[in-house]
């Protein structure tokens, strides 16, 4: 007879070799500065100074986004029984899901039918979510879904939920959860009679939603996003919260976080703040200082999210003439969009500081004729997705117009080439200041450095090994060395023996190592890519490094 305590060893012999199986087996990737384990593929981004963090003569050098001038969805001010008569505000999400683009974002309308060209501010409804598809993500339409009847009407594209009253509505397909039931996650932003709050929906489609009975968090959350990243749900959004020394506050970013998606814990992270004026009788919501609106916008990129923050130009209104509105500044009040990045999924920092990534001028949403309306730009990180060789970012705009004289919102779209968020390059030859008292980034000589370099962070490569690529300029201009995570060069791939690729320019430019890379495999290791300007001038631009799994 086996006795008792051997068979729990052999059973806990056998979870832990499965255990150990299973991760051999699979296609992680492990940072252990911050402990995020990400599958597939990972991205080390010139704009992320975590993962490419030590750097000799190079510098930032951030992207301009294409703005498509048009919007991609529009209100249908004509039809009164249309749920977004006054605006389709993209406080939403898009997926590119089967074949198709998919988006959910939410209405305003009439609450009764009226003027949808010079709405009441006091005669609108906001909500419900609406629904939209694409088959390139630029042409969209309204599929009829029957599910709410709005001004007598089913025949719109309403999802039926529980709520009289919505604003935002994030959306992910859950690829991990095994019941198919719960695979596309929504967390929306309904009202509670009292405030914004968020209640969670699952659907095996995206069409049919079956809300969660209770509210997730029963607090002030107006919401920007929604992403999974490193194994927890975490939602970001706008909060109302003291500042230092317990006074009044602006707008700011802060994060709260599920680790089931089913229970919400209490708390949250102030995920991004700016400054807030020295003297406390100048803070607060209706004080005129740039203050950060709706969070910050998300995308989860596995190792990384990159998003973007509404820079809010805070200009309160006219008490005497707008009465309940006047702690709102219409006709005044613009913003912008400021880009960020994080490594926890928590903390976000701007890669250069105070930087208008997105400018309202860039972007502006669709005038009223013969006036001046500043715009608000509105962000949402589950816009922002890559689709073949582009980034995507698809965005709210809307136009504060005086108090019920034009407001609207619409979608716009802005492109950058895939992952090309910002670059790292060499110090321009032409420079005149920059390192030391000199004034000069030169060296001993007296000579412009013509070469640079960054190091990354440690990153254990997955046991079945992977492959490095360069998005970059110039790209044959780099070479990739190896070491481990004390920056001791590998012999085998270091100096001479540097990786280096053939391609000249491109999003994926594979690198090749005289030595046999998989070799590595399973080891934890730093890369260092050195740039080098070219004999006829040329200058290189790294934008990412690219680590795909076998």
């Amino acid at each position: 007879m086996i006795p008792p305590a051997f068979r729990r060893f052999v059973l806990l012999a056998g979870l832990v070799a499965s255990v150990a199986t299973a991760f051999a087996a699979d296609r992680t990737f492990h940072f252990p500065a911050t402990g995020v384990r990400a599958g597939g593929r990972v991205l080390l981004l010139a704009i992320d100074d975590q993962s490419l963090s030590l750097r000799e003569n190079l510098v930032e050098y951030l992207s301009k986004p294409s703005v498509r001038k048009e919007p991609v969805l529009s209100p249908d001010k004509d039809d009164f029984t249309a749920p977004d008569q006054v605006a389709s505000h993209f406080y939403g999400a898009v997926l590119q899901d089967n074949g198709k683009f998919r988006m959910w974002y939410y209405a305003v309308g009439m609450k009764e039918p009226g003027d949808a060209r010079h709405p009441d501010v006091k005669k609108l409804t906001q909500g419900p979510v609406c629904y939209a598809e694409s088959n390139d993500g630029i042409h969209w339409i309204k599929p009829v879904l029957g599910q709410l009847e709005f001004h007598g009407s089913k025949k719109n594209n309403a999802i039926a939920l529980p709520d009289a009253l919505i604003e935002g509505v994030h959306v992910i397909k859950d690829a991990d959860d095994p019941n198919p039931q719960r695979r596309y996650k929504m967390v929306y932003n309904p009202h509670n009679g009292t405030t914004w709050v968020i209640r969670t929906a699952t659907s095996a489609d995206g069409i049919h939603w079956q809300a969660a009975p209770t509210f997730g968090i029963d607090r002030f959350l107006e919401t920007s996003s929604f992403y999974k990243f490193n194994g927890l749900f975490v939602t970001s959004g706008q909060r109302l919260l003291f500042s230092e020394g317990g006074h009044k506050g602006g707008r700011q970013s802060h994060t709260v976080v599920s680790p089931d998606f089913d229970h919400w814990l209490p708390g949250d992270v102030t995920s991004f703040a700016l400054a807030e004026p020295q003297n406390p009788a100048d803070r607060g919501q209706t004080q005129p200082y740039d203050q950060v609106h709706l969070g910050v916008g998300a995308a989860s990129f596995g190792n990384v999210c990159v998003g973007l923050y509404g820079l809010w130009r805070n200009q309160p209104g006219d008490e005497s003439d707008q009465k309940r509105w006047g702690w709102f500044g219409y006709g005044k009040i613009s913003c912008d969009f400021g880009l960020v990045v994080s490594n926890d999924g928590l903390h976000f920092r701007e890669p250069v500081k105070g930087h208008v990534y997105l400018s309202q001028h860039d972007a502006p949403a669709t005038p009223v004729p013969g006036k001046n309306y500043p715009t608000i730009l509105t962000q949402s990180g589950n816009g922002i997705l890559n689709v073949g060789d582009e980034t995507r970012i698809y965005f709210g705009r809307w136009l504060n117009a005086e108090y019920g004289k034009g407001y609207h919102g619409e979608v716009g779209l802005a492109v950058l080439p895939r992952d090309r968020w910002g670059a790292l390059g060499l110090y321009p030859a032409s420079a005149n200041n920059g390192a030391g008292f000199g004034g000069k980034p030169r060296t001993s000589s007296g000579e412009i450095p013509d070469h640079g370099s960054v190091w990354s962070a440690p990153v254990r490569l997955p046991d079945q090994g992977c492959k490095v690529f360069l998005n970059a300029d110039h790209a044959a201009l780099m070479d990739v060395e190896i070491a481990d995570e004390r920056f001791n060069p590998l012999p085998g791939y270091s100096g001479a023996k540097a990786g280096r690729t053939s391609a000249a320019d491109g999003l994926d430019c594979p690198v090749v190592w005289p030595a046999d890379f998989a070799a590595l495999a399973g080891n934890t290791i730093r890369f260092k890519i050195n740039l080098h300007r070219g004999a006829d001038g040329a200058e290189p631009r790294l934008f990412a490094v690219t680590l795909q799994a076998n």
